[in-house]
């Protein structure tokens, strides 16, 4: 039970309080002048305000509830260094023992691990915290008790935005002035142009007393393809290095801090930083030998591509159209060709032939150099064949046929078909994820297509892709010498972009097309691939044949070991494997001729640097929220001799229930703040000052005032 008094007057509020006034100021009056039985009549005047005040007696019945104390295990990755692992289950079992000594106290525990979705990083205890009291009522809190090294990356500015209110406290793992040393990259590239090289600027950062130990540190780079290089720098100061990008895609280089003696870890020494390399933008060009439907869809693909600068030319009027017009007096713009095929040839990256045909306007020693640009200089050239490459003027009755993986039979296949993949366009990243190639019964979802030129390709020069009419060859593609060659038997894949019967993926297989000629390194057809997240890495391989030789993997301590690839569909091997040292790894792979010795790099390690890069415990991130709510921190780690070589060995201060205090921390001790929340289940409401109780009182200190003033 629980009893109180209430007031509830019977004339309103303002006018009892005035009366009560002026009946002070009355009885002072009396007081003051002496007037024989002022002391009564006083009295008379009080038991007249009470019972205007109408006094009730207030009779509760309460259940109380329970407080709940949250205590928030810190098992980020940080926790795992120097004993702290032991000291924290040592800490554990103190406080289940503590906690449990007091009465009406409920324990909630609370475990916050590093984030293993990249959506966040560090150490975020108050996360967890937030996360426990979704189903916690805040004014049963009584306090919240943090088990961590100190290291948390999300504390509130304010202890306003906490969400209640209670003692926050710190038990700190791990020892005052531990000694590390880390690395910190203060600026680095996140992309660059391929063949030039970005600056890395980083430093050495000490935590702790470093005693007698060199002022100096040694640094081991690692770049790709390159051998290692070592220097040295002072602690503390800024050291500029170069991160050459050699390679389109990703490039990576590894830095590493030399160890010293006492250092809490050595996970930290070692920073890695990946750019992508970009190309500078790939200088295409498009001849159309005439205006024809699909010359717009070449043009709109290229265009659209913000790496590809374009340069187009269509033939709008070929030498032998002659009908007597002069020459100064048309709009036509000459077709620099000596500029293009002779000068200039090696400034672009792919040439693409769109329905053209040999009709006099190039030389044939311009086709020769073509053929040359392909050959030697490594580029790229794609002819996309209308009808006429079947006839008299097709490029392949030019210089140029020593290249053009596909010898023309004088014949145009006209009827409908659909393009499907080969066994080679299963493998083949330019077509193995076409949208649309297995679609109902195997049949392709996409749109037919009308006319095809009829194919011979050579079987030890060339892949085809695709096949199309009559299961003729539709795509083939070829390496020559250092270039590359595409050719495309049809000139109806317009027909996809109009959206004719469905259409179909026009822009991926052109796009795709396109880049592979430019040497893309996301779709060369044999490739090797390394990724880690974490310390896991997974090794993946492109491949056009049917099985795939073993990958030897370097680890960054040393030792090599061979591992053998899963495949997981056609062209595509993989296998994932959990490595023991953080570092850079490297995965070779001695492939046949003429592709030779495969090598991919990728870093494991931490999946959050934040978290490792700072490990020395501390008690200055979690101070400012600790003494905003009265709270406080504390050393765990036991000093006596007898607890030097036990890691467990612990001292947690004693804990205390506390109703009105606004201090929950002291010497040894630390306080849970008691809510004495409760639910009331009745009450019962007893007045105390009406009837004829209160006039009885009334008239009878009345009669002792008139009696006594009668005297």
């Amino acid at each position: 039970m629980n009893w109180s008094i209430d007031f509830a007057p019977l004339i309103p509020e303002p006018l009892f309080w005035t009366v009560t006034v002026l009946a002070a100021l009355l009885i002072a009056l009396m007081f003051l002048r002496g007037t024989r039985g002022a002391s009564m009549r006083a009295l008379a005047v009080l038991a007249l305000l009470l019972a205007l005040a109408n006094p009730t007696l207030r009779e509760e019945e309460r259940d109380y509830l329970t407080n709940i104390a949250i205590v928030v295990i810190d098992e980020t990755t940080s926790q795992a260094l120097a004993g702290r692992p032991e000291q924290s289950a040592a800490i554990r079992a103190e406080l289940e023992t503590r906690l449990g000594n007091i009465d009406k106290l409920e324990v909630k525990w609370v475990t916050a691990k590093s984030d293993t979705t990249g959506r966040a990083s560090g150490s975020n205890l108050f996360t967890a915290l937030s996360k426990a009291m979704a189903n916690t009522p805040p004014d049963r809190i009584a306090g919240v008790i943090m088990v961590t090294d100190g290291q948390v990356h999300d504390v509130p500015e304010k202890a306003a935005n906490l969400g209640f209110e209670a003692p926050i406290h710190a038990l700190v793992t791990g020892r005052p002035g531990e000694f590390d040393r880390r690395i910190e990259i203060i600026t680095a590239p996140r992309y660059g142009i391929v063949g030039q090289s970005r600056d890395i600027e980083l430093r050495i950062v000490e935590a702790g007393t470093s005693g007698s130990r060199s002022p100096l540190a040694r640094l081991k780079i690692r770049r790709e393809g390159q051998p290692d290089e070592s220097i040295t720098t002072q602690i503390g100061v800024k050291e500029t290095i170069e991160f050459p990008l050699p390679h389109a895609g990703t490039n990576i280089l590894e830095v590493e801090l030399e160890s010293v003696d006492g250092e809490l870890t050595q996970a930290n020494n070692r920073a890695v930083v990946a750019a992508e390399g970009v190309r500078e933008n790939l200088r295409v060009l498009l001849v159309s030998g005439e205006p024809h439907a699909g010359e717009r869809t070449w043009r709109n693909l290229l265009k659209s591509d913000a790496a590809v600068d374009l340069v187009h030319f269509t033939i709008l009027r070929p030498p032998e159209k002659q009908d007597g017009t002069p020459i100064n007096q048309l709009s036509l713009i000459a077709f620099p060709t000596r500029e293009l095929f002779s000068d200039k040839i090696n400034d672009f990256d792919l040439i693409i032939f769109d329905r053209y045909t040999h009709r006099g306007i190039l030389r044939l020693g311009y086709y020769d150099n073509i053929a040359r640009y392909v050959d030697e200089h490594g580029g790229a050239v794609l002819i996309a064949a209308g009808d006429d490459f079947a006839g008299r003027y097709s490029l392949y009755r030019t210089p140029l046929n020593p290249v053009i993986p596909g010898k023309p039979l004088g014949r145009v296949i006209e009827k409908p078909f659909k393009p499907k993949l080969s066994d080679d366009g299963q493998r083949h990243p330019v077509t193995r994820d076409l949208p649309g190639a297995s679609g109902t019964g195997g049949e392709p979802s996409w749109g037919r297509w009308f006319r095809q030129v009829d194919v011979e390709v050579d079987t030890n020069r060339g892949r085809t892709l695709m096949n199309g009419a009559d299961n003729k060859p539709l795509l083939i593609l070829d390496r020559r010498g250092e270039g590359r060659i595409a050719l495309l038997t049809s000139d109806h894949a317009w027909l996809w972009a109009r959206g004719f019967e469905g259409g179909g993926p026009h822009t991926d297989l052109l796009r795709k097309l396109s880049h592979w000629l430019m040497k893309e390194p996301d779709l060369e057809d044999e490739r090797l691939i390394a990724e880690a997240k974490g310390l896991n890495l997974t090794i993946e391989r492109h491949s056009m044949s049917d099985e795939v030789e073993t990958v030897k993997i370097l680890s960054p301590g040393g030792e090599d070991r061979t591992i053998t690839l899963d495949k997981v569909k056609p062209g595509v091997w993989r296998k994932t494997i959990e490595v023991k040292l953080p570092g850079l790894y490297k995965a070779e792979s001695d492939v046949k001729p003429p592709v030779g010795k495969l090598t991919a790099v990728a870093y494991a390690g931490t999946e959050d640097p934040r978290e490792m890069s700072e490990v020395t415990a501390t008690v200055e991130k979690l101070k400012p929220i600790t003494n905003a709510t009265g709270g406080g921190e504390y050393w765990t780690k036991s000093t006596g001799l007898l607890a030097a070589g036990d890691p467990g060995a612990v001292t947690v201060p004693r804990v205390s229930m506390l109703k009105n205090a606004h201090i929950f921390a002291g010497s040894g001790w630390l306080g849970l703040h008691d809510r004495e929340a409760y639910i009331t289940r009745g009450v019962k409401l007893t007045p105390m000052m009406t009837g004829f109780a209160a006039l009885a009182a009334l008239l009878g200190l009345l009669s002792l005032a008139w009696w006594r003033e009668g005297r």
